[in-house]
């Protein structure tokens, strides 16, 4: 199995903490499994792994509307199945979801059939508004904390996606 960088899952991590994020759900993704384990270890987070990425969002809906701040960590070959859940809940509702989000398919990707989404996720992300943030080198992490900070106080949901580029320099 793929794991990330300790350094990169840690900043990842330690990031979530800093903006006050409680609960986290996450799908099984092997290029974020360094980052999903040191969450599922952390007692400053609530995690409950989810089946789906949708049911995923179901389950931060539900976290924010009891107090709780919320993320979701997925692939982005799922988010066609997030649609209807990301427009008539999260937005509806004006919740705030981080999503960090690994970007299979591009260049460096190793696996076909990953290809085809990675074509049309920024795509289905811009048709939605949702802002998006593309992080290619481990140094881009240092951004996360404004774009937790700004997800937050915006009550808006937030894409983070992480290419081969930024996983390959994170090992």
């Amino acid at each position: 199995m793929t794991k990330t960088s300790p350094d990169v899952s840690v900043r990842i991590v330690e990031s979530l903490a800093a903006n006050h994020v409680e609960f986290i759900t996450t799908v099984p993704c092997k290029q974020l499994a360094g980052v999903i384990d040191l969450v599922d270890k952390d007692d400053r987070f609530r995690h409950v792994p989810s089946n789906k990425e949708d049911e995923g969002m179901g389950l931060c809906a539900g976290a924010w509307l009891g107090g709780k701040r919320p993320a979701i960590i997925m692939q982005n070959t799922a988010i066609g199945v997030t649609i209807n859940a990301l427009a008539t809940l999260i937005q509806y509702y004006h919740i705030p979801l981080p999503m960090l989000i690994s970007y299979r398919g591009e260049v460096g990707e190793k696996v076909a059939c990953q290809v085809e989404m990675a074509l049309h996720t920024k795509a289905l992300l811009q048709e939605l508004a949702i802002p998006t943030y593309h992080f290619h080198q481990q140094q881009d992490t240092d951004e996360l904390n404004g774009i937790l900070n700004h997800c937050f106080m915006a009550k808006k949901p937030v894409a983070v996606l992480m290419d081969a580029g930024f996983w390959s320099a994170a090992r």
